[in-house]
């Protein structure tokens, strides 16, 4: 690109900037530096600008025009994990995830940083797959054939597979075993509730969740219907749109807000219940989502109001749920890794501990740094694997330290660098990451051993 086309792309990004970036927000940072500890980019490095201090000014700066977006600004706002720890940290209440959000939203229009692969599987994901929740499908039926043909076997022992980037491989070998049918197609849309009836809710069942983990979707209607909800799946519900919304394709997260706003609202329910946390957080923010759009801002804010975490809703209002032990003569020792955007959007870890330390037979050591991301964040394991990586290694010193069993977490994505994390530090036979509703499910009383 030669130096005119790259000033008019930088003077059209800025332009975009000063427009997207909320000045107020920008204006609200104290810089008193209470989010530093909470940020694991700036833990990671120590560098100013990996914090959110450091982003913030860096966005001022380019909506005050002291400083141009160039590839530097890009891969900050990029570097950025979006877990929004410092969000509850912030004695000023800024809403730093909605700032990178925005900063994201303008740099997707101009960015020159993204690499051909990433290009065409973000085009694929976010503007063919994700928004048709059949297409999704398909690509899950696509994934079992490869991991049921032999294909997996044969790429896997052809050598095949190291024509990926080293940690695409690496996730590879974890993936679990795909879903044929969704949970819809296992179990049906309405769910009656056992014994006298608390509430309606509906299950947000997710897009890779009920293709990567439909079994967890499946346990999550057997717990609420316990506990004593009515639980519908309406059908046509589609992505959350949050991939969309953390990558800068705000837009995309828009259109289809608008479209679970409307299929919800028309069942009639409730409470709008999420078992993903990175999808619960978005849901849950639907309303700001929508904010300038008149059109559906009242009824994003009647979304909103409803949606809750299945621990939540558990712990707040379903009937006790009664555990039995499944290992005879022996305490199960179990840890839980935080979720970040049920922690610091959805506001709840107490719920899913207290659930935990319900079940008999069981011991829950909290581990060290609990509160703090895993390093998964989305996509941010494929665009960003080296930052990811770290994260991660420091993460498992702390998961082996709790000498647990079972490490529990409350979001698909948490699950998988879990897993990833179990495998790559040895930890296999030894620890089993697992989602706190299928730990929880094949511990309630009634189910079969």
């Amino acid at each position: 690109m030669d130096k005119t086309s790259e000033d008019v792309r930088l003077n059209s990004l800025t332009e975009k900037l000063r427009l997207r970036l909320d000045g107020d927000q920008l204006t609200n940072c104290m810089r008193c530096g209470f989010c530093l500890p909470a940020c694991p980019t700036f833990a990671e490095t120590g560098i100013e600008a990996e914090s959110p201090r450091g982003r913030i000014a860096l966005m001022k700066a380019v909506k005050d025009g002291i400083m141009a977006p160039d590839v530097a600004f890009e891969e900050q706002m990029n570097h950025c994990l979006g877990c929004r720890a410092c969000e509850p940290a912030c004695p000023a209440d800024v809403k730093y995830g909605q700032l990178i959000e925005q900063a994201r939203d303008a740099i997707e229009d101009h960015t020159k940083t993204h690499r051909g692969w990433v290009k065409l599987v973000r085009h694929t994901a976010f503007q063919t797959i994700f928004p048709n929740q059949k297409r999704v499908r398909w690509m899950g039926k696509g994934l079992r054939f490869y991991q049921t043909s032999g294909m997996r076997t044969l790429a896997r022992k052809t050598g095949a597979m190291k024509m990926f980037p080293k940690h695409m491989r690496e996730m590879e070998e974890i993936l679990p075993d795909v879903a044929v049918q969704g949970v819809v197609e296992q179990i049906g849309i309405l769910h009656p509730a056992k014994g006298e009836k608390i509430a309606t809710v509906a299950l947000f069942r997710g897009c890779l969740m009920d293709v990567l983990f439909a079994d967890t979707n499946i346990h999550t209607v057997d717990l609420l219907t316990e506990a004593g909800f009515e639980v519908v799946i309406p059908e046509q519900q589609n992505c959350c749109g949050a991939m969309h919304a953390h990558s800068g394709e705000i837009e995309g997260a828009r259109s289809l807000a608008r479209s679970n706003i409307s299929i919800f609202k028309a069942a009639g329910v409730d409470y709008i219940v999420s078992n993903a946390g990175g999808c619960g957080a978005l849901l849950l923010e639907y309303d700001h989502l929508l904010h300038e759009d008149e059109q559906w801002k009242d009824d994003a804010m009647w979304f909103a109001e409803r949606v809750i975490d299945v621990s939540d809703l558990l712990v707040r209002m379903g009937r006790l749920l009664v555990f039995s032990e499944r290992e005879e003569n022996q305490c199960v020792r179990i840890t839980y890794q935080d979720s970040c955007h049920l922690r610091n959007v959805m506001r709840s870890s107490d719920a899913p501990r207290r659930l935990m330390r319900q079940v008999t037979g069981v011991e829950f050591v909290e581990m060290k740094e609990a509160e703090r991301c895993c390093g998964s964040a989305g996509t941010y394991t494929l665009t960003q694997p080296v930052m990811s990586g770290q994260i991660l290694d420091h993460k498992m010193e702390h998961v082996r330290a709790t000498d647990a069993q079972y490490l529990l977490t409350s979001n698909p994505g948490c699950l998988l660098q879990m897993m990833h994390g179990i495998n790559q530090h040895g930890l296999n036979g030894q620890m089993k990451a697992v989602h706190i509703v299928d730990f929880l499910h094949e511990r309630m009383c009634g189910q079969d051993e």
